[in-house]
Protein backbone atom coordinates (compact mmCIF):
# COMPACT_ATOMS: atom_id res chain seq x y z
CA UNK A 1 0.00 0.00 0.00
CA UNK A 2 2.73 2.47 1.01
CA UNK A 3 4.75 2.05 -2.19
CA UNK A 4 1.68 2.64 -4.37
CA UNK A 5 0.69 5.69 -2.36
CA UNK A 6 4.20 7.18 -2.59
CA UNK A 7 4.42 6.64 -6.38
CA UNK A 8 0.97 8.17 -6.86
CA UNK A 9 1.75 11.19 -4.66
CA UNK A 10 5.11 11.80 -6.34
CA UNK A 11 3.38 11.61 -9.75
CA UNK A 12 0.73 14.10 -8.65
CA UNK A 13 3.31 16.51 -7.18
CA UNK A 14 5.58 16.37 -10.24
CA UNK A 15 2.57 16.86 -12.50
CA UNK A 16 1.59 20.00 -10.54
CA UNK A 17 5.19 21.27 -10.64
CA UNK A 18 5.35 20.71 -14.39
CA UNK A 19 2.10 22.63 -14.94
CA UNK A 20 3.34 25.62 -12.92
CA UNK A 21 7.00 25.82 -13.94
CA UNK A 22 7.49 24.06 -17.29
CA UNK A 23 4.10 23.28 -18.87
CA UNK A 24 5.58 22.82 -22.36
CA UNK A 25 8.72 21.31 -23.88
CA UNK A 26 9.85 22.04 -27.42
CA UNK A 27 10.97 19.32 -29.81
CA UNK A 28 12.00 21.18 -32.92
CA UNK A 29 9.01 23.33 -33.85
CA UNK A 30 6.57 21.13 -31.94
CA UNK A 31 5.52 22.00 -28.39
CA UNK A 32 4.36 19.18 -26.13
CA UNK A 33 2.62 19.44 -22.76
CA UNK A 34 4.59 17.91 -19.88
CA UNK A 35 1.71 17.08 -17.54
CA UNK A 36 0.67 13.94 -19.42
CA UNK A 37 4.27 12.71 -19.77
CA UNK A 38 4.62 12.72 -15.97
CA UNK A 39 1.34 10.80 -15.66
CA UNK A 40 2.50 8.19 -18.20
CA UNK A 41 5.77 7.64 -16.32
CA UNK A 42 3.90 7.11 -13.04
CA UNK A 43 1.53 4.64 -14.70
CA UNK A 44 4.39 2.71 -16.33
CA UNK A 45 6.16 2.36 -12.96
CA UNK A 46 3.02 0.99 -11.31
CA UNK A 47 2.41 -1.46 -14.16
CA UNK A 48 6.02 -2.65 -14.34
CA UNK A 49 6.11 -3.33 -10.58
CA UNK A 50 2.67 -5.02 -10.64
CA UNK A 51 1.42 -2.54 -8.03
CA UNK A 52 -1.29 -1.80 -10.57
CA UNK A 53 -2.21 -5.30 -11.83
CA UNK A 54 -2.27 -5.36 -15.62
CA UNK A 55 -5.06 -7.97 -15.59
CA UNK A 56 -7.24 -5.62 -13.55
CA UNK A 57 -6.45 -2.69 -15.86
CA UNK A 58 -7.38 -4.79 -18.91
CA UNK A 59 -10.57 -6.00 -17.26
CA UNK A 60 -11.70 -2.44 -16.51
CA UNK A 61 -10.80 -1.19 -20.00
CA UNK A 62 -12.87 -3.91 -21.64
CA UNK A 63 -15.76 -3.90 -19.16
CA UNK A 64 -19.20 -3.33 -20.77
CA UNK A 65 -20.04 -0.54 -18.32
CA UNK A 66 -20.66 3.19 -18.65
CA UNK A 67 -17.56 3.94 -16.55
CA UNK A 68 -15.28 2.40 -19.16
CA UNK A 69 -12.71 5.16 -19.85
CA UNK A 70 -12.56 4.27 -23.55
CA UNK A 71 -16.28 5.01 -23.93
CA UNK A 72 -15.87 8.27 -22.04
CA UNK A 73 -12.97 9.34 -24.26
CA UNK A 74 -15.06 8.57 -27.36
CA UNK A 75 -17.93 10.64 -25.97
CA UNK A 76 -15.67 13.56 -25.11
CA UNK A 77 -13.79 13.59 -28.43
CA UNK A 78 -17.00 13.22 -30.44
CA UNK A 79 -18.54 16.25 -28.73
CA UNK A 80 -15.26 18.13 -29.09
CA UNK A 81 -15.07 17.61 -32.85
CA UNK A 82 -18.63 18.92 -33.21
CA UNK A 83 -17.75 22.04 -31.20
CA UNK A 84 -14.40 22.68 -32.87
CA UNK A 85 -15.95 22.35 -36.33
CA UNK A 86 -18.48 25.07 -35.49
CA UNK A 87 -15.63 27.22 -34.22
CA UNK A 88 -13.64 26.66 -37.43
CA UNK A 89 -16.70 27.67 -39.45
CA UNK A 90 -16.66 30.92 -37.45
CA UNK A 91 -19.81 30.65 -35.33
CA UNK A 92 -18.13 31.65 -32.05
CA UNK A 93 -16.25 34.60 -33.58
CA UNK A 94 -19.45 35.78 -35.26
CA UNK A 95 -21.36 35.65 -31.96
CA UNK A 96 -18.51 37.37 -30.12
CA UNK A 97 -18.54 40.17 -32.67
CA UNK A 98 -22.31 40.55 -32.33
CA UNK A 99 -22.04 40.67 -28.53
CA UNK A 100 -19.33 43.32 -28.70
CA UNK A 101 -21.29 45.42 -31.17
CA UNK A 102 -24.38 45.26 -28.96
CA UNK A 103 -22.32 46.67 -26.08
CA UNK A 104 -21.98 49.93 -28.10
CA UNK A 105 -18.63 50.95 -26.62
CA UNK A 106 -19.86 50.50 -23.05
CA UNK A 107 -17.53 48.39 -20.89
CA UNK A 108 -20.30 47.42 -18.51
CA UNK A 109 -22.48 46.27 -21.39
CA UNK A 110 -19.55 44.37 -22.89
CA UNK A 111 -18.86 42.69 -19.53
CA UNK A 112 -22.40 41.27 -19.31
CA UNK A 113 -22.42 40.40 -23.02
CA UNK A 114 -19.19 38.38 -22.69
CA UNK A 115 -20.51 36.65 -19.59
CA UNK A 116 -23.82 35.76 -21.26
CA UNK A 117 -22.19 34.57 -24.49
CA UNK A 118 -19.65 32.44 -22.62
CA UNK A 119 -22.36 30.88 -20.47
CA UNK A 120 -24.66 29.99 -23.37
CA UNK A 121 -21.90 28.59 -25.57
CA UNK A 122 -20.48 26.55 -22.69
CA UNK A 123 -23.84 24.95 -21.88
CA UNK A 124 -24.23 23.58 -25.41
CA UNK A 125 -20.58 22.85 -26.26
CA UNK A 126 -17.86 22.58 -23.58
CA UNK A 127 -15.75 24.79 -21.35
CA UNK A 128 -12.45 23.94 -23.08
CA UNK A 129 -13.66 24.89 -26.56
CA UNK A 130 -15.16 28.19 -25.39
CA UNK A 131 -11.99 29.16 -23.52
CA UNK A 132 -9.76 28.32 -26.48
CA UNK A 133 -12.01 30.35 -28.79
CA UNK A 134 -12.98 33.45 -26.81
CA UNK A 135 -9.71 34.05 -24.95
CA UNK A 136 -7.76 35.21 -28.05
CA UNK A 137 -10.76 37.32 -29.13
CA UNK A 138 -10.83 39.10 -25.75
CA UNK A 139 -7.06 39.69 -25.82
CA UNK A 140 -7.21 41.20 -29.32
CA UNK A 141 -10.24 43.34 -28.63
CA UNK A 142 -8.93 44.70 -25.31
CA UNK A 143 -5.63 45.69 -26.91
CA UNK A 144 -7.44 47.46 -29.74
CA UNK A 145 -9.85 49.21 -27.36
CA UNK A 146 -7.03 50.14 -24.94
CA UNK A 147 -8.79 48.58 -21.95
CA UNK A 148 -7.71 46.14 -19.26
CA UNK A 149 -8.52 42.61 -20.53
CA UNK A 150 -8.53 40.96 -17.08
CA UNK A 151 -12.17 41.68 -16.10
CA UNK A 152 -13.34 39.99 -19.31
CA UNK A 153 -10.82 37.16 -19.23
CA UNK A 154 -11.60 36.29 -15.63
CA UNK A 155 -15.37 36.45 -16.11
CA UNK A 156 -15.04 34.32 -19.27
CA UNK A 157 -12.94 31.68 -17.50
CA UNK A 158 -15.16 31.58 -14.40
CA UNK A 159 -18.36 31.42 -16.46
CA UNK A 160 -17.03 28.65 -18.69
CA UNK A 161 -16.11 26.51 -15.69
CA UNK A 162 -19.41 27.10 -13.91
CA UNK A 163 -22.04 26.82 -16.64
CA UNK A 164 -20.24 23.67 -17.79
CA UNK A 165 -21.98 22.01 -14.83
CA UNK A 166 -25.46 22.34 -16.29
CA UNK A 167 -25.30 19.55 -18.88
CA UNK A 168 -23.45 16.27 -18.64
CA UNK A 169 -21.45 17.06 -21.82
CA UNK A 170 -20.02 20.35 -20.49
CA UNK A 171 -16.92 18.83 -18.92
CA UNK A 172 -15.21 15.42 -19.15
CA UNK A 173 -15.41 15.24 -15.34
CA UNK A 174 -19.21 15.46 -15.55
CA UNK A 175 -19.23 12.61 -18.04
CA UNK A 176 -16.97 10.39 -15.96
CA UNK A 177 -18.61 10.88 -12.56
CA UNK A 178 -22.19 10.81 -13.84
CA UNK A 179 -21.52 7.76 -16.02
CA UNK A 180 -19.93 5.93 -13.10
CA UNK A 181 -23.16 6.48 -11.16
CA UNK A 182 -25.44 5.48 -14.05
CA UNK A 183 -26.97 8.98 -14.27
CA UNK A 184 -28.56 9.77 -17.64
CA UNK A 185 -28.73 13.09 -19.52
CA UNK A 186 -32.10 14.27 -18.19
CA UNK A 187 -31.54 12.93 -14.68
CA UNK A 188 -28.32 14.90 -14.53
CA UNK A 189 -29.93 18.11 -15.81
CA UNK A 190 -32.82 17.97 -13.33
CA UNK A 191 -30.43 17.95 -10.37
CA UNK A 192 -27.75 20.32 -11.68
CA UNK A 193 -29.99 23.10 -13.00
CA UNK A 194 -30.49 24.85 -9.63
CA UNK A 195 -26.88 24.52 -8.36
CA UNK A 196 -25.60 25.88 -11.68
CA UNK A 197 -27.98 28.86 -11.59
CA UNK A 198 -27.01 29.60 -7.98
CA UNK A 199 -23.31 29.36 -8.79
CA UNK A 200 -23.55 31.40 -11.99
CA UNK A 201 -25.37 34.33 -10.37
CA UNK A 202 -23.01 34.30 -7.39
CA UNK A 203 -19.82 34.39 -9.44
CA UNK A 204 -21.24 37.11 -11.73
CA UNK A 205 -21.96 39.29 -8.71
CA UNK A 206 -18.50 38.69 -7.20
CA UNK A 207 -16.61 39.39 -10.45
CA UNK A 208 -18.69 42.52 -11.04
CA UNK A 209 -17.96 43.83 -7.53
CA UNK A 210 -14.24 43.16 -7.93
CA UNK A 211 -13.95 44.99 -11.28
CA UNK A 212 -16.82 47.50 -11.12
CA UNK A 213 -14.50 50.56 -11.02
CA UNK A 214 -12.48 49.45 -14.05
CA UNK A 215 -15.66 48.77 -16.01
CA UNK A 216 -16.64 52.43 -15.76
CA UNK A 217 -13.68 53.53 -17.93
CA UNK A 218 -14.45 54.54 -21.55
CA UNK A 219 -13.75 52.22 -24.47
CA UNK A 220 -12.02 53.34 -27.69
CA UNK A 221 -13.28 50.73 -30.14
CA UNK A 222 -16.26 48.67 -31.12
CA UNK A 223 -16.46 45.08 -32.28
CA UNK A 224 -15.44 44.16 -35.81
CA UNK A 225 -17.87 42.62 -38.28
CA UNK A 226 -17.31 38.94 -38.97
CA UNK A 227 -19.11 37.01 -41.68
CA UNK A 228 -19.48 33.26 -41.84
CA UNK A 229 -18.16 32.21 -45.24
CA UNK A 230 -19.73 28.76 -45.50
CA UNK A 231 -23.37 28.60 -44.45
CA UNK A 232 -23.73 24.93 -45.51
CA UNK A 233 -20.96 24.00 -43.04
CA UNK A 234 -22.64 26.06 -40.33
CA UNK A 235 -26.02 24.38 -40.96
CA UNK A 236 -24.42 20.93 -41.00
CA UNK A 237 -22.57 21.52 -37.72
CA UNK A 238 -25.53 23.10 -35.91
CA UNK A 239 -27.96 20.44 -37.15
CA UNK A 240 -25.79 17.55 -35.95
CA UNK A 241 -25.04 19.22 -32.61
CA UNK A 242 -28.78 19.71 -32.09
CA UNK A 243 -29.57 16.12 -33.07
CA UNK A 244 -26.84 14.89 -30.74
CA UNK A 245 -28.16 16.89 -27.76
CA UNK A 246 -31.77 15.79 -28.38
CA UNK A 247 -30.86 12.11 -28.71
CA UNK A 248 -28.69 12.22 -25.60
CA UNK A 249 -31.56 13.83 -23.71
CA UNK A 250 -33.71 10.79 -24.51
CA UNK A 251 -30.86 8.26 -24.34
CA UNK A 252 -32.46 6.42 -21.43
CA UNK A 253 -35.46 5.66 -23.68
CA UNK A 254 -33.52 4.46 -26.74
CA UNK A 255 -31.21 1.44 -27.11
CA UNK A 256 -28.09 3.57 -27.54
CA UNK A 257 -25.61 4.82 -24.96
CA UNK A 258 -24.51 8.47 -25.03
CA UNK A 259 -21.08 7.62 -26.42
CA UNK A 260 -22.71 5.82 -29.33
CA UNK A 261 -24.95 8.80 -30.08
CA UNK A 262 -22.12 11.35 -29.98
CA UNK A 263 -19.81 9.10 -32.02
CA UNK A 264 -22.55 8.61 -34.64
CA UNK A 265 -23.10 12.36 -34.94
CA UNK A 266 -19.36 13.01 -35.21
CA UNK A 267 -19.02 10.42 -37.98
CA UNK A 268 -22.05 11.94 -39.73
CA UNK A 269 -20.36 15.35 -39.54
CA UNK A 270 -17.15 14.03 -41.08
CA UNK A 271 -18.99 12.17 -43.85
CA UNK A 272 -21.25 15.16 -44.54
CA UNK A 273 -18.28 17.55 -44.73
CA UNK A 274 -16.42 15.17 -47.07
CA UNK A 275 -19.41 14.77 -49.38
CA UNK A 276 -19.96 18.54 -49.48
CA UNK A 277 -16.35 19.15 -50.45
CA UNK A 278 -16.39 16.47 -53.15
CA UNK A 279 -19.53 18.03 -54.65
CA UNK A 280 -18.56 21.70 -54.34
CA UNK A 281 -14.75 21.45 -54.50
CA UNK A 282 -14.51 23.77 -51.51
CA UNK A 283 -11.35 23.89 -49.41
CA UNK A 284 -10.73 21.27 -46.72
CA UNK A 285 -9.34 23.57 -44.01
CA UNK A 286 -12.37 23.44 -41.69
CA UNK A 287 -12.20 19.67 -41.42
CA UNK A 288 -8.41 19.36 -41.36
CA UNK A 289 -7.96 22.14 -38.79
CA UNK A 290 -10.68 20.63 -36.60
CA UNK A 291 -8.69 17.40 -36.33
CA UNK A 292 -5.47 19.31 -35.70
CA UNK A 293 -7.03 21.08 -32.71
CA UNK A 294 -8.31 17.96 -30.93
CA UNK A 295 -6.68 17.57 -27.47
CA UNK A 296 -4.92 14.27 -28.23
CA UNK A 297 -2.76 14.49 -25.09
CA UNK A 298 -5.92 13.84 -23.10
CA UNK A 299 -5.86 10.19 -24.23
CA UNK A 300 -2.55 9.14 -22.59
CA UNK A 301 -3.30 11.40 -19.63
CA UNK A 302 -6.71 9.89 -18.83
CA UNK A 303 -5.54 6.32 -19.41
CA UNK A 304 -2.44 6.84 -17.26
CA UNK A 305 -4.44 8.33 -14.40
CA UNK A 306 -6.85 5.41 -14.76
CA UNK A 307 -3.93 2.99 -14.28
CA UNK A 308 -2.84 4.88 -11.15
CA UNK A 309 -6.36 4.74 -9.72
CA UNK A 310 -6.55 1.00 -10.40
CA UNK A 311 -3.32 0.67 -8.42
CA UNK A 312 -4.70 2.72 -5.52
CA UNK A 313 -7.83 0.58 -5.52
CA UNK A 314 -5.94 -2.71 -5.68
CA UNK A 315 -3.62 -1.80 -2.79
CA UNK A 316 -6.43 -0.63 -0.50
CA UNK A 317 -5.54 3.08 -0.47
CA UNK A 318 -8.90 4.10 -1.92
CA UNK A 319 -10.87 2.12 0.65
CA UNK A 320 -8.96 3.72 3.55
CA UNK A 321 -9.41 7.28 2.29
CA UNK A 322 -13.04 6.62 1.37
CA UNK A 323 -13.80 5.49 4.92
CA UNK A 324 -12.39 8.79 6.19
CA UNK A 325 -14.50 10.91 3.80
CA UNK A 326 -17.68 8.90 4.32
CA UNK A 327 -17.80 9.82 7.99
CA UNK A 328 -19.13 13.33 7.18
CA UNK A 329 -22.03 14.95 5.32
CA UNK A 330 -21.64 13.79 1.67
CA UNK A 331 -22.52 17.11 0.02
CA UNK A 332 -20.13 19.27 2.01
CA UNK A 333 -17.35 16.70 2.46
CA UNK A 334 -17.22 15.55 -1.16
CA UNK A 335 -17.94 19.02 -2.55
CA UNK A 336 -15.06 20.74 -0.77
CA UNK A 337 -12.66 17.77 -0.91
CA UNK A 338 -13.12 17.41 -4.69
CA UNK A 339 -12.69 21.18 -5.03
CA UNK A 340 -9.34 21.03 -3.20
CA UNK A 341 -8.22 17.73 -4.73
CA UNK A 342 -8.73 19.17 -8.23
CA UNK A 343 -6.07 21.74 -7.43
CA UNK A 344 -3.65 19.17 -6.10
CA UNK A 345 -3.89 16.55 -8.86
CA UNK A 346 -6.08 18.19 -11.60
CA UNK A 347 -9.83 17.60 -11.89
CA UNK A 348 -9.69 14.70 -14.38
CA UNK A 349 -7.59 12.34 -12.23
CA UNK A 350 -9.55 13.58 -9.22
CA UNK A 351 -12.79 12.48 -10.90
CA UNK A 352 -11.37 9.09 -11.86
CA UNK A 353 -10.23 8.50 -8.28
CA UNK A 354 -13.38 9.88 -6.62
CA UNK A 355 -15.57 7.58 -8.71
CA UNK A 356 -13.91 4.76 -6.78
CA UNK A 357 -14.02 6.56 -3.42
CA UNK A 358 -17.77 7.00 -3.78
CA UNK A 359 -18.37 3.24 -3.96
CA UNK A 360 -18.50 3.09 -0.16
CA UNK A 361 -21.74 5.09 -0.11
CA UNK A 362 -25.27 4.02 -0.94
CA UNK A 363 -28.66 5.51 -1.82
CA UNK A 364 -29.24 9.22 -1.34
CA UNK A 365 -25.80 9.80 0.21
CA UNK A 366 -24.13 8.28 -2.86
CA UNK A 367 -26.10 10.44 -5.30
CA UNK A 368 -25.42 13.59 -3.27
CA UNK A 369 -21.70 12.81 -3.14
CA UNK A 370 -21.55 12.24 -6.92
CA UNK A 371 -23.16 15.60 -7.73
CA UNK A 372 -21.12 17.38 -5.05
CA UNK A 373 -17.94 15.97 -6.61
CA UNK A 374 -19.08 17.18 -10.03
CA UNK A 375 -19.58 20.68 -8.63
CA UNK A 376 -16.14 20.59 -7.01
CA UNK A 377 -14.49 19.38 -10.22
CA UNK A 378 -15.94 22.26 -12.25
CA UNK A 379 -15.61 25.18 -9.84
CA UNK A 380 -12.24 23.93 -8.62
CA UNK A 381 -10.99 24.67 -12.13
CA UNK A 382 -10.78 28.39 -11.44
CA UNK A 383 -9.05 28.28 -8.06
CA UNK A 384 -5.58 27.67 -9.61
CA UNK A 385 -4.30 26.78 -13.10
CA UNK A 386 -3.64 23.25 -11.85
CA UNK A 387 -7.38 22.65 -11.34
CA UNK A 388 -8.18 21.71 -14.94
CA UNK A 389 -6.77 21.39 -18.43
CA UNK A 390 -8.80 24.50 -19.21
CA UNK A 391 -6.63 26.43 -16.74
CA UNK A 392 -3.44 25.18 -18.35
CA UNK A 393 -4.67 26.20 -21.81
CA UNK A 394 -5.97 29.54 -20.51
CA UNK A 395 -2.62 30.44 -18.91
CA UNK A 396 -0.70 29.38 -22.03
CA UNK A 397 -2.94 31.53 -24.22
CA UNK A 398 -2.46 34.61 -22.03
CA UNK A 399 1.30 34.11 -22.15
CA UNK A 400 1.15 33.84 -25.95
CA UNK A 401 -0.74 37.14 -26.21
CA UNK A 402 1.53 38.87 -23.65
CA UNK A 403 -1.14 39.36 -21.00
CA UNK A 404 0.58 39.33 -17.61
CA UNK A 405 -1.28 37.00 -15.26
CA UNK A 406 0.86 35.01 -12.85
CA UNK A 407 0.03 31.83 -10.95
CA UNK A 408 -0.47 33.90 -7.81
CA UNK A 409 -2.75 36.39 -9.60
CA UNK A 410 -4.80 33.41 -10.78
CA UNK A 411 -4.98 31.95 -7.26
CA UNK A 412 -5.86 35.33 -5.70
CA UNK A 413 -8.80 35.96 -8.00
CA UNK A 414 -9.67 32.26 -7.97
CA UNK A 415 -10.05 32.09 -4.19
CA UNK A 416 -12.09 35.29 -4.12
CA UNK A 417 -14.53 33.99 -6.73
CA UNK A 418 -14.49 30.21 -6.35
CA UNK A 419 -15.01 29.83 -2.59
CA UNK A 420 -18.36 31.69 -2.37
CA UNK A 421 -19.42 30.17 -5.70
CA UNK A 422 -18.92 26.56 -4.64
CA UNK A 423 -20.53 27.22 -1.25
CA UNK A 424 -23.70 28.56 -2.88
CA UNK A 425 -23.69 25.77 -5.49
CA UNK A 426 -23.51 23.11 -2.76
CA UNK A 427 -26.34 24.87 -0.94
CA UNK A 428 -28.39 24.65 -4.14
CA UNK A 429 -27.59 20.94 -4.37
CA UNK A 430 -28.73 20.48 -0.77
CA UNK A 431 -32.10 22.07 -1.63
CA UNK A 432 -32.80 19.80 -4.61
CA UNK A 433 -31.35 16.48 -3.46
Amino acid sequence: MLATLIIALVTFVLMAVSIVFFPMVSIGKVKIGTYWIVAVIGAVILLSTSLSPIQEVYRELTAPTSINPLKILILFFSMTILSIYLDEVGLFRFLAGVATKKAKGNQLGLFFAIYGLTSILTIFTSNDIVILTLTPFICFFAKNAKINPLPYLITEFAAANTWSMMLIIGNPTNIYLASSAGIDFLGYFKVMLIPTLFAGLTELLVVFLVFRKQLKAPMCAEGEEYRIESKPDLILGLALLTVCLVLMAISSYVPFEMWMISAGCAVALIVGALVERLLTHRHWEYLIDSFKRLPYSLIPFVLSMFVIVVGLNAQGVTAEFGSFLNAGSPIWVYGYSSFLASNLINNIPMSIWFSSLLSGLEGRAYTQAVFASIIGSNIGAFLTPIGALAGIMFSATLHKYEVKYTFFDFAKHGALIAIPTISVALLGLLLVS
